[in-house]
């Protein structure tokens, strides 16, 4: 093990070294650097809230660990529906711009903050992060950092925290999923959806439910157990099979289909609300998308669930790890993901590599809900010319770009982690 850890540590040193030659060299060439500057790293970072146009990628200075947390240095970041809704400033309380997107990212331990304890310099590890995860280098506290398994690269290390601790929690700390229990997923393509399917799978005879885009259908229908298109009257289609409905609802899109997973619910049976998709329509931030979907959902009566036997939950993960202090509890639901990873037993879908130079690209794909698993940013790919000659810089007339709600009609909806 001391072999091995020193043989990291080495590879690390070799890695700062070759970063620092090549930023030295940046700035030789006119570059940001200058002789005493601050080191500085490549970031993407939106100038405002809006449209695509907004982002580029940027020299900002490189942080260093504070006490109890640890710097990495970025191999793959994870990008969630949440970027985007970031990027549009459409969150409650959004933080001032510039900022540094991204909550969940890979690499390896470069600097230990004062009273660190259980890593060492050159660990593979993945981390939440609240912002700043879409840099070469990040810092975040301790406790939101996992050690990566010998057999994970570091793409598959970035798309697994969020998406398999969201389904996780959701399926057996909310829900209480058991054998022989039928579980409804939207988005049933996307990252969430995947996890959840993998995860009902370790579970005997449990009966999966999903929706999605009809173009996904052959690639996830082993996933599942009965597939529906998501234009098609899915409540009906659950009926026919089990008339009795569904133990289990999983719900991230929002609006009319508030009252639908309630309407599926079997006695005793809970809808788990953990996104609002549907009020994403548009490129930029939609008030009237906001208000339509808003006014679709149902009105939930306390005396009617008391009535009917039915639970309606919410759940946002970022909100659990950064607002209410629950790390503890999510370490030991990374515990038992990691034990199933290593049994081979559930196994995070990727998409598709991009460089941060094709950060604007990475999330088009995601907001047309045309990706399949998780889409990751690769810090050290090399991004495709014709796709990062737009990517540092707005466009000339610095205009949004228009996207209208009826563009959207066949794209699939993702999950909307808050």
């Amino acid at each position: 093990m001391a072999k091995e850890g020193a043989q990291r540590a080495e590879e690390t040193e070799q890695m700062i070294e070759k970063e620092g030659g090549r930023e030295a060299a940046e700035g030789g060439a006119g570059g940001s650097l200058r002789a005493g500057d601050t080191k500085e790293m490549r970031a993407v970072v939106p100038s405002a809230f809006g449209g695509l146009n907004k982002l580029r990628v940027s020299r900002k200075a490189m942080p260093e660990p504070q006490e109890g947390e640890l710097k990495i240095r970025v191999k793959a970041c994870g990008l969630n529906f949440i970027d985007l809704m970031v990027r549009q400033g459409n969150i409650d309380n959004p933080p001032k711009t510039p900022l540094v997107p991204g909550f969940e990212c890979s690499g390896i331990v470069e600097a230990l903050g004062d009273s660190v304890k259980g890593f060492e310099i050159g660990d593979r590890v993945m981390a939440f992060v609240n912002y700043n995860a879409w840099a070469e280098v990040v810092c975040t506290p301790v406790e939101f950092v996992y050690k990566i398994p010998d057999d994970m690269n570091f793409s598959e290390a970035a798309a697994f925290p969020m998406n398999f601790v969201t389904a996780y929690m959701m399926l057996f700390e909310v829900a209480n999923l058991r054998e022989g229990m039928s579980v409804l997923v939207h988005s049933a393509g996307g990252g969430v959806g995947q996890a959840v399917a993998q995860l009902c799978s370790t579970i005997p005879n449990v009966t999966v439910f999903g929706t999605a885009s009809s173009f996904k259908h052959e690639a996830i229908k082993n996933s599942v157990t009965h597939l529906f298109d998501r234009n098609a009257d899915y409540v009906q289609e659950v009926k026919r099979i089990s008339t009795d409905g569904v133990d289990i609802v999983l719900d991230c899109l929002c609006g009319e289909n508030t009252g639908k997973g309630l309407s599926l619910l079997k006695p005793l049976g809970t809808y788990i609300l953990y996104g609002s998709s549907n009020m994403v329509t548009g490129e930029t931030k939609s008030f009237f998308s906001f208000a339509k979907s808003w006014w679709q959902v149902e009105k939930v009566n306390p005396i009617k669930l008391y009535e009917e036997n039915k639970v309606i939950a919410g759940f946002s993960l970022l909100n659990l790890l950064f607002k209410q202090n629950r790390s503890g509890l999510i370490k030991g639901v990374m515990d038992k993901l990691l034990n199933l990873y290593n049994s081979k037993k559930i196994k995070p879908v990727v998409d598709s590599l991009w460089a941060l130079e094709e950060v604007k690209e990475a999330m088009q794909r995601i907001h047309d809900r045309g990706n399949i698993g998780k889409l990751i940013l690769d810090v050290e790919k090399a991004p495709t010319p014709l796709m990062a000659n737009d990517s540092t810089e707005t466009s000339e007339a610095g205009e949004e770009e228009e996207d209208h709600e009826g563009d959207n009609e066949n794209k699939e909806r993702m999950p909307f982690i808050q």
